[in-house]
């Protein structure tokens, strides 16, 4: 690995017209070690502050190298003493606050939108919802290595790469196509596969599939052929390939897709050493937290809970509790609502009784599926004022965000989602899901949201979402961890590098789940 490293700043030190001495090499490695992945960014930081030195010669000896080095850790442990530092390490992104991004397929690149957007959008809304999803996943796929068209001429039969055809081109050609398309029920019993260009029936019979959900309104990537009846018949598909993190963030230039804003070389640096250092930061994540429940078990469950982690020697950094908050449905025959509101208070009064845990954590409130709101539409805004006011003078630490929720905690991206997509996933499925990889269903489930970069590919008439805020739900560039609150079985699954993970219904069988974000380890707990 040191060997490896060593090569890397000799070449970065060529390109940028410098010669290296051996001490200033051993100066410059001891320097990077410090910062482990995190190399490149380390090396690149040094560099950048290097080219503002009078130097007396291009030729780099410790002498030349040692006083910049002193000026970036000395900056370091400033921040480090900084009581801002620990404050922010962790935040939380509302929804409705991420930034709205669109790709142009002419110019090739992200442009981010400007003005309002409104909550009830005009039927153009509904359509530009289908068509960025399609474009963003297909500037994906286009600079995929079995998609990406090789530069000279080469035999078609020996070339490992695949040419994607438009659903237009399709008419009157023979032989094996690729096409790329969502897929759309137009008639009763029918369905199509779309792109931009067209539409063509298709015909799922005889098709080998990969892992995942294939549910109408997922993108799938499908090799087949036309038939006399202008039928398009398939023989292979699968989701588009998946992208990995780093390589989506190079193509973005820089764009905050996120929305905790764009940092600079030394604050990533910084924090990323900061996030090492936090071996002892957890995340306590319950979900199905039913308040109006008179059983003194689930209170006693809390109770428990609580004081579990008050008398542990370093308390949590932040409880998630995810909903439903009531065990019956909020909607429009639900007439308890000044109930709800004292057992919100109730539970402030809990964790009040708790004072390490009220000082030192932090607790986020995530809306459930049937929980208050002015709709079960996606995105779900926080839940109302009204129930959360008495709570929040018990513990000002209290965070009340939107379903889904964003947090970022250092370098890492985290996002938390509330919904029992496993169920309405499966009932969905237009073809049963293949068992060759695996017969595992929240495989599947993770497999489809990560490959959709979506967390709800649904149809909209099972799912209804705001059309202008569709991009609140994308999982583009993918985060490190994904949390899917989910009325099944606690579930963890490492796909990609992606950590996901369902915590269980706490009301159901008392389970919940201690997530260490340094090392995204994943620990199950139940009472």
């Amino acid at each position: 690995m040191s060997g490896q490293i060593r090569k890397k700043i000799e070449k970065k030190l060529r390109i940028r017209g410098y010669g290296l001495k051996m001490d200033g090499l051993e100066e410059i490695l001891s320097f990077v070690n410090r910062f482990q992945d995190a190399e490149d960014e380390a090396i690149d930081l040094l560099l950048d502050h290097l080219d503002h030195q009078s130097l007396k010669s291009s030729i780099i000896d410790k002498e030349a190298v040692h006083p910049v080095i002193s000026l970036l850790l000395e900056a370091e442990a400033a921040e480090e003493e900084s009581p801002s530092s620990s404050s922010s390490s962790i935040r939380v992104v509302d929804a409705f606050l991420v930034p709205k991004f669109r790709y142009d397929p002419i110019k090739k690149h992200f442009f981010q939108h400007t003005g309002c957007l409104p909550i009830h959008g005009e039927a153009s809304a509904k359509a530009a919802l289908y068509r960025d999803r399609f474009l963003l996943l297909f500037q994906r796929v286009s600079r995929d290595q079995h998609f990406i068209k090789p530069a000279f001429d080469t035999d078609v039969e020996t070339s490992q790469s695949y040419q994607l055809s438009t659903i237009q081109s399709l008419v009157g050609q023979r032989g094996r196509r690729w096409v790329m398309g969502v897929i759309s029920q137009l008639e009763d019993g029918h369905f199509y596969l779309e792109d931009l260009t067209a539409a063509v029936e298709i015909d799922f019979s005889k098709a080998k599939i990969t892992t995942g959900f294939f549910t109408e309104n997922t993108i799938i990537v499908a090799e087949g052929e036309m038939l006399a009846e202008g039928i398009f018949q398939v023989n292979t598909c699968g989701f588009p390939p998946l992208e990995h993190r780093d390589k989506s963030l190079k193509v973005l230039s820089g764009h905050d897709f996120f929305g905790c804003g764009t940092l600079t070389k030394e604050d990533t640096l910084r924090l990323a050493d900061l996030e090492n250092r936090a071996v002892n930061d957890m995340f306590v994540i319950l979900s199905d937290i039913w308040l109006d429940n008179e059983q003194r078990r689930l209170w006693k469950s809390w109770e428990t809970v609580l004081d579990g982690f008050e008398n542990v020697e370093i308390v949590p950094s932040l409880f998630v509790f995810m909903g439903d908050f009531c065990s019956h449905p909020c909607n429009l025959s639900f007439h308890s609502f000044s109930s709800l509101r004292l057992q919100f208070g109730k539970l402030g009064r809990m964790i009040e009784a708790h004072p390490r845990l009220k000082e030192q954590s932090k607790f986020l409130f995530i809306p459930g599926p049937s929980d208050p709101g002015p709709s079960t539409t996606l995105p779900r805004c926080p839940l109302p004022k009204y129930l959360t006011e008495e709570l929040q003078k018990h513990v000002p630490n209290a965070i009340f965000s939107s379903n889904p929720c964003r947090v970022k905690f250092y370098t890492q991206e985290i996002v938390f989602f509330r919904q029992d997509l496993l169920y309405r996933m499966r009932r969905s499925c237009l073809i049963p899901p293949s068992s060759e990889e695996t017969d595992d269903p929240f495989e599947h489930l993770v497999a489809t949201i990560t490959h959709q970069s979506h967390l709800c590919p649904l149809p909209l008439f099972v799912q209804p979402i705001i059309w202008n805020y569709d991009h609140c739900l994308h999982l583009y560039p993918t985060p490190h961890t994904i949390v899917l609150g989910d009325r099944s079985e606690q579930k963890a699954f490492k796909y990609t590098g992606i950590t996901c993970f369902n915590p269980g219904s706490f009301s159901d069988d008392s389970t919940f789940v201690a997530y260490r974000p340094c090392n995204q380890e994943v620990e199950f707990s139940a009472l």
